[in-house]
């Protein structure tokens, strides 16, 4: 069993919860769905989709039905991940922007971060079917019922997603099916306001009842597509019908004896793991936890993994480089090299040798752990809504890039760069937690932060997610958390790290969800942390 300090040396209104089966997410009515799963004899994926389908009405600005997810389970032997994130539609290619919106000051089309050219094949309906296909026990139809009552009934509103409700409103108001479905009066729901969702209701039974082929084959994907269509867009048929989500092996990195998981490209997971590698060849636990010299060199070490990141990470099928490659030990040795204790460093990409997010997890008492994620991407994501189902659609698309010479160049059939990934750690081949922190760019910094908390710094896990983050920006300039002691941010402006104010009133600083399991024997239970930076909870039996 893991010797934490369970003091928690940070401001929060959280404490860990201890059962033998929890659920954790950043919304009460969730994480309470997903306990009825539990409680009713389900298991912790049964439990993860109930949660997931009630988070996409319930927390609207950061996931739905037509956005993406990724989860890594571990069933009891092995540890599987699936990858539910969607392609471009068949029609898509640099050409298809280069006509459609011309080209920008560099010679290469542009694109557009919100409408119906933004969307691509969402991933998560299927995600789920295929998880409860594998790993249910309980009726796919039965695992809607919290989100259908809920959504029937209403729900007050409550501040966090208020709050980003309503910043997202000037810039989506006037994107189609937007302002009907999400600006009830006019605007955003106040705090404390009942809002309605009988829309998504309706779909949400026709998902249960097909076990999710209702929004790729039925009669929600005839609406999806005659509404993108109409707007536009050159989505079809036969892009939804052929959609599939696919299994894949995890990677993974080992750091200070245990191990982290993420999944594959075409996400950033892989980030984590390269600055934990190289991380490993620094005696962190020497230095204070909050100290500046303990923050710069991990700061330092996410910059190496961000520059490799940006440059290589693309759909698996498309990369010049390979995972391995990227995650070589001696080849992050290097890199580890470069980074001066005493100065901040702007790193460009290495050469490897050759050869708006909802983060959710279940675990129950026969051990079956999930870690799972879905989104829509930016808030609310492309901003379209298709009438009379309640889907609102990501925007994924913004992943890609219009230069022909990227590996994450755009074309049909092809998956975006993504950035939602959920982690997994493991020690000797046992299942130890499943976790995350949503969030945009911070999900692998996060991940790298907290598990460094956790693991160098014995910080039981309610204070490791309790405490302040940074965030590299993609130019590599620095934002830091209002609670961040003074004299660290002073002693990183020291160093030469250049910080800098960014509006981002949907990212932030991310939002995580741990599940810790205490010990070798599952029916030790668990200890679960929520974070407080949203509406979360942490529930248990």
């Amino acid at each position: 069993m893991k010797q934490f300090d369970w003091s928690n040396p940070y401001p929060t209104i959280r404490i860990p919860v201890f059962a033998r089966n929890v659920v954790s997410t950043s919304h009460p009515l969730a994480a309470q769905a997903g306990l009825r799963m539990l409680l009713k004899g389900g298991s912790a994926v049964d439990a993860a989709i109930a949660a997931a389908a009630t988070i996409a009405l319930v927390e609207p600005v950061s996931c739905g039905l037509g956005g993406d997810a990724f989860a890594i389970v571990w069933d009891g032997k092995t540890l599987q991940g699936l990858n539910a994130s969607g392609y471009a539609p068949q029609a898509w290619n640099v050409d298809y922007f280069k006509n459609k919106y011309g080209v920008n000051e560099k010679g290469l089309a542009k694109a557009p971060k919100r409408g119906v050219d933004a969307i691509t094949i969402p991933g998560v309906v299927a995600g789920w079917a295929a998880l409860h296909e594998r790993y249910g026990k309980l009726p796919f139809s039965d695992l809607m019922e919290p989100a259908i009552e809920i959504a029937e009934r209403g729900y007050a509103v409550p501040p966090v997603v208020a709050q980003k409700w309503a910043a997202a409103v000037p810039e989506l108001k006037d994107q189609p099916g937007f302002a009907h479905t999400f600006m009830p009066h006019g605007r955003a729901p106040h705090v404390g306001e009942r809002f309605v969702f009988k829309d998504i209701a309706n779909t949400l039974c026709r998902i249960g009842a097909s076990k999710g082929r209702d929004l790729y084959e039925g009669e929600t994907a005839e609406k999806i597509i005659a509404f993108i269509q109409a707007n536009g867009g050159a989505h079809t048929l036969d892009d939804l019908r052929s959609y599939s989500p696919d299994w894949v092996t995890p990677i993974s990195k080992n750091y200070r004896g245990y191990t982290l998981h993420e999944i594959p490209p075409n996400g950033q997971g892989i980030s984590a793991l390269m600055a934990l590698g190289i991380l490993e060849h620094f005696d962190l636990a020497s230095l204070k936890v909050d100290s500046v010299e303990s923050q710069h060199i991990q700061i330092e070490a996410m910059k190496l993994a961000m520059a490799d990141l940006y440059r290589y990470v693309a759909d698996g099928r498309a990369m010049e480089v390979t995972p391995a490659q990227m995650l070589d030990d001696a080849y992050l040795a290097e890199r580890a090299k470069l980074i001066d204790p005493k100065r901040a460093s702007h790193f460009s990409h290495g050469l490897p040798a050759s050869g708006g997010t909802i983060y959710l997890a279940a675990a129950d008492e026969s051990g079956m752990m999930i870690s799972f994620i879905q989104s829509n991407y930016m808030g609310f994501g492309s901003g379209v809504v298709v009438p009379g189902t309640g889907v609102s659609l990501q925007n994924r698309g913004v992943g890609f890039s219009t230069d022909p010479n990227s590996p994450n160049v755009v074309a049909g059939r092809k998956r975006p760069f993504h950035t939602i990934i959920p982690g997994f750690l493991t020690r000797g081949g046992v299942p130890v937690m499943s976790f995350g922190v949503m969030g945009g760019d911070i999900q692998p910094q996060g991940h790298v932060q907290t598990v460094v908390r956790m693991l160098d710094y014995h910080q039981q896990p309610q204070a490791a997610c309790c405490a302040p983050r940074w965030k590299l920006n993609r130019d590599f300039t620095l934002d830091v958390e209002a609670t961040m002691r003074a004299e660290t941010i002073a002693g990183l402006k020291g160093l030469g790290h250049q910080l800098k104010a960014i509006d981002d009133p949907y990212m932030d600083f991310g939002s995580g969800q741990f599940i810790w399991r205490l010990s070798d024997l599952s029916e030790d239970g668990y200890v679960a942390a929520s974070d407080s930076r949203r509406d979360g909870q942490a529930v248990g039996f």
